[in-house]
């Protein structure tokens, strides 16, 4: 009996121990399944992407740059493929030895080491940094023969900018450069972040950086099958990329070099536009440099050269350097004057050389006085006496109101970045520049020289520029800008740009066609008639001589005795033909002298260009350099019979799409020639 209990009980406690283990098995296939649903069903996608991460590589396909063409549709600036050594610094036990072996394959020069340890600076550790650019295919083939000795080291094939002309236009056209740590911050907290993947330059300056959004296209990829060892098998899937637009601008490339030309090495800027449209038509800034220089990414001591220079050539003198406008002011102040009802045509002055305010003697620029003068004989003989009586009588807050209208100290709003305000003073300007209050008040003595376009007036070439186009436009203003058309090379659209009217009726038509008058007076019989005379044109200018450094009351100015940066700047601002103008212009050459003799003879070239087809003969253009030359000498050429490029120098050929990295594109050598204009 208790054996049949026990077997019972033994029984009954094996069956306990299968049905707990029965309920373990069926827990544990239950984890089993829902593990196995987790990972095939919730988390299909999801493992499906890794597996594809861990066979399929996504390579990006950097777009080609759009090109940028003058008004006439030649490029200034072109793409071009070549082949790139490069170095991953993190890679590299020890960089110097690398460097050294390497040179004894391929030629690396000291300024290819400066640029590299440059972009060293600039770049993080793990990058790819280019140590040597432009390789030729036997270049390419000594590398390849040796590769597996370099680790970290690859040959790789870039897109690369081309500027043909060099230093012409550089400051309206700008350049491109590696894109450093802050713009890389920038473009990961941005929309493009995506768009800028493999993309290593963006616009730095002018054009290239203010339409960048339209220059650089949009970024491709290519989905590539790869081996266990990152290899790349074969291609999967491609998205091609979208190439940038084409940026067509409104400046004239051949009279941007003209001009730049008639400069030669002095410094100073010119802006000229057409009054109707606000086209501009020439941008000049001098000196100029060679945006070439910073497309691989510019060496230390190149920089330092151009970063350190006085003459300071990477200044937009036309966007950002700001002059006293001098006796140029003078019409914009009868205008005003006019407007306000202080002063007829008719209502003039006796001039004994001199204003005396207080004890303080004002000083004509004619010791012996003009007699009397009109309004009309005080703008023609640029008559000092006449504005510091004028500014008195007005004051500085009705100057800044009367002038503000004109743009000056305000910015003109055109298409590139970097453009400042100037500085049109007034009793509040004042109490906010300064800190104390003795520095605060506005003195009246300071209000005479601001009639004749001194003390702290500072304005722009643009905005100087762009009043005078006001005036040949009759009271009309325009806004100015650089860009013409944008051009979508995929569906072969143009986007052209609108002219737009900024402000209408500045002043009354019966006051403008007074000063107009004067003006043409000024190169009729003024101080700029010498440079006009011939013309087969009416014109109307005004000059103007700016001081760099106030001179005292018992001192006369020796141009002579003066360190060359001390001395007066020579300005004029122009309109031609005087009837229906088509071009408008404001022009300064540092520390030259006096407007007529130095800045009126590039503006009579100018004019001639546009409206004759004329180009100077080469003893002028040797002669206006030098400031030996007025009207213009020898016989002037046929625009249609110049040679272009200048110097009849090639183009390098329109760009080679790039291909992956692992498959470098074979770059592009066909020289080709671009014409126009």
């Amino acid at each position: 009996m208790m054996e049949m209990r026990n077997v019972e009980a033994d029984l009954y406690r094996f069956r306990e121990r299968v049905l707990a283990a029965s309920l373990v098995v069926l827990i544990c296939f239950t984890l089993l399944l829902a593990r196995l649903v987790y990972l095939q069903v919730i988390r299909h996608g999801d493992l499906l992407e890794q597996a594809e991460n861990n066979r399929t590589a996504i390579v990006p396909i950097v777009p080609n740059r759009g090109l940028i063409l003058d008004r006439n549709g030649i490029v200034l600036a072109s793409n071009y493929s070549a082949y790139t050594l490069e170095i991953i610094p993190s890679k590299v036990v020890n960089l110097e030895k690398t460097i050294e072996e390497l040179s004894l394959l391929i030629d690396i020069t000291p300024r290819d080491r400066r640029r590299f340890k440059k972009l060293m600076e600039e770049s993080k550790n793990f990058e790819s940094i280019p140590l040597r650019t432009r390789l030729n295919d036997e270049e390419v083939a000594k590398f390849a023969a040796q590769r597996y000795r370099f680790t970290g080291v690859e040959i790789k094939a870039r897109l690369f900018r081309n500027y043909p002309f060099g230093e012409l236009a550089s400051h309206v056209i700008g350049y491109i450069g590696r894109i450093n740590p802050t713009e890389k911050e920038r473009l990961d907290d941005s929309d493009d972040q995506a768009n800028y993947r493999g993309t290593d330059y963006i616009g730095k300056l002018g054009i290239e950086q203010s339409f960048e959004s339209q220059l650089h296209g949009l970024t491709g990829v290519d989905s590539v099958e790869t081996s266990a060892g990152g290899r790349a098998i074969r291609q999967l899937a491609s998205s091609p990329a979208t190439p940038g637009n084409t940026i067509k601008l409104s400046i004239d490339i051949k009279l941007q070099h003209l001009v730049e030309e008639l400069f030669g090495a002095r410094r100073g800027a010119l802006v000229a536009m057409d009054p109707k449209t606000g086209e501009i038509l020439a941008f000049v800034s001098k000196p100029t440099f060679d945006p070439n220089l910073f497309v691989e990414g510019i060496d230390s001591e190149s920089w330092q050269a151009l970063n350190e220079s006085p003459d300071k050539p990477l200044l937009n003198r036309a966007l950002r350097g700001t002059y006293p406008p001098g006796s140029t002011y003078k019409p914009f102040m009868s205008l005003a004057a006019l407007e306000l009802g202080i002063r007829t045509p008719e209502q003039s002055i006796i001039d004994p050389g001199y204003f005396m305010f207080g004890s303080h003697r004002f000083r004509d620029d004619k010791e012996s006085g003009h007699g009397r003068v009109d309004m009309y004989k005080s703008i023609v003989q640029s008559c000092d006496t006449y504005y510091y009586i004028l500014a008195n009588d007005m004051g500085v807050d009705t100057i800044h109101d009367q002038l503000q209208r004109f743009g000056f100290g305000e910015l003109t709003g055109i298409d590139i970045y970097g453009e400042v305000r100037g500085l049109l003073p007034s009793t509040k300007w004042k109490k906010k520049a300064y800190k104390r209050p003795e520095q605060q008040k506005w003195y009246a003595g300071e209000t005479i020289s601001l009639g004749i376009g001194q003390g702290y007036n500072n304005f722009t070439m643009l905005q100087l520029a762009s009043a005078t186009s006001i005036l040949a436009n009759n009271g009309v203003k325009m806004k100015p800008h650089l860009v013409k058309d944008v051009l979508d090379v995929m569906t072969h659209t143009n986007a052209t740009t609108t002219h737009e009217t900024v402000g209408e009726v500045i002043a009354k038509p019966e006051n403008i066609a007074i000063i107009k008058a004067a003006l043409v007076g000024v190169n009729i019989e003024g101080t700029s008639a010498s440079s006009f005379r011939g013309a087969a044109y009416t014109s109307a200018g005004k000059t103007g001589t700016s001081q760099v450094i106030q001179i005292k009351q018992n001192e006369k100015y020796d141009a002579a005795k003066l360190d060359e940066r001390f001395r007066d700047h020579a300005l004029f601002m122009a309109f031609a033909p005087a009837e229906e103008p088509k071009i408008a212009l404001a022009i300064i050459v540092e520390n030259a002298g006096f407007g007529a003799q130095n800045s009126a003879p590039i503006a009579r070239r100018v004019f001639d260009f546009w409206l004759l087809n004329q180009y100077p003969s080469a003893e002028d253009i040797a002669a206006v350099q030098k400031a030996q030359a007025t009207a213009p000498i020898g016989k002037p050429r046929s625009l249609a019979d110049m040679p272009w490029p200048p110097g009849a120098k090639s183009l390098v050929a329109p760009v080679v799409p790039a291909k992956p990295a692992s498959a470098p594109a074979t770059p592009a050598s066909t020289p080709v020639i671009f014409r126009g204009r």
